[in-house]
């Protein structure tokens, strides 16, 4: 268990001064964050002129993305029951959900971890001494910065959250999320720098690290999915713990094969592994070394003068099960040409 750190003593001597350093943290955090504003917003996606536009519609505590007349995802960031922001009702372009049912329906999914795996989310099992995978310390949206944009049309959002455990805030993370279409389904572009509120911050090592996605129910291995990742290795008994440059899950629904394709980016501080569950788990995890491998335990210092970016890109796609076979190299190799930077 990770060692949580005591409550600061209101009346301790000090207390003022202490005060005083982690307001001027804040400030610097502030400043350097608004740089990496700056540096997110140069980089947008490549789009294809005959690409059916993204629409964001902003209602209470949460953002609904459609692409053509399509509503495709919902971006939640305000939730009672869950301290943190995810996208939820994740579905293809023609409506087919590929994301959990969230909150899960009894006698139609399965109910565990219902308000850990709500559909893709970022979270952290160790995070500055905190918990942020099992809701033990909170993921709080500051302010939204700004629309994505490729030229004037809209791509999607850009916010900026920060992460605050019962001592107070850890880091401030700079999120930027963009939908981009294509024939077979879209891309979901996710980059989050993370600046931390004071001198330093420590990412630590566990499985439970990084960008996740639960899956349908219907699409699960045990329900007749597949999981494969760019080694070839199949399910979760070949491809769980694993570092590989993408991680396909998907299954059949209606005639169709249909799934999630999660890549991290070459430009991340180091390959992830996959934490995948013939439950319906995928899990991008850059830093769970120890977790994976039992090699030494990794431990990631991120300064406040040289914030960590983290970079994934998730491909929602169907196609006809009896068609062309679904390419994730491919798609893969689409994905990089769309991030690069100019």
């Amino acid at each position: 268990m990770t060692q949580r750190r005591h409550k600061h003593n209101l009346k301790c001597p000090g207390y003022r001064d202490q005060r005083a350093k982690r307001f001027h943290g804040f400030a610097v955090a502030r400043y350097l964050a608004l740089i990496c504003l700056f540096s997110l917003v140069s980089r947008s996606p490549c789009l294809a002129a005959d690409d059916p536009p993204v629409q964001l519609t902003q209602a209470k505590d949460e953002f609904r993305v459609s692409i053509g007349s399509q509503l495709v995802a919902r971006y939640v960031y305000h939730d009672d029951s869950i301290p943190r922001p995810y996208l939820c009702d994740v579905c293809t372009l023609d409506g087919t959900q590929v994301t959990r049912n969230h909150p899960p329906r009894e006698g139609e999914d399965l109910t565990d971890h219902p308000t850990y795996h709500p559909g893709i989310w970022m979270a952290f099992g160790d995070l500055g001494g905190g918990d942020f995978w099992r809701n033990k310390a909170s993921v709080r949206q500051v302010e939204i910065l700004d629309r994505a944009r490729h030229g004037s049309q809209p791509t999607g959002f850009m916010v900026r959250n920060r992460y605050v455990t019962d001592d107070g805030p850890v880091c401030d993370e700079v999120c930027r999320i963009e939908f981009v279409p294509n024939e077979s389904g879209y891309f979901v572009l996710w980059t989050s720098r993370f600046t931390p509120s004071g001198e330093s911050v420590v990412f630590g090592d566990q499985e439970e690290m990084g960008l996740g996605v639960r899956l349908a129910t219907n699409l699960i291995v045990k329900r007749g999915g597949h999981v494969l990742n760019s080694h070839g290795d199949r399910d979760e008994a070949g491809a769980w713990g694993k570092q590989a440059d993408w991680c396909d899950y998907s299954g059949t629904v209606g005639g169709r094969r249909l799934g999630v394709l999660m890549m991290p980016h070459p430009d991340n501080f180091r390959e992830s592994w996959f934490h995948v569950r013939d439950y319906g788990l995928l899990l991008a995890n850059p830093f769970g070394r120890n977790a994976f491998t039992g090699e030494a335990k990794s431990r990631v210092v991120v300064r406040r003068e040289k914030p960590l970016t983290l970079k994934f890109g998730v491909y929602v796609h169907a196609t006809s099960a009896d068609g062309e076979a679904f390419d994730c190299s491919k798609i893969y190799s689409e994905y990089l040409k769309r991030t690069a930077t100019p």
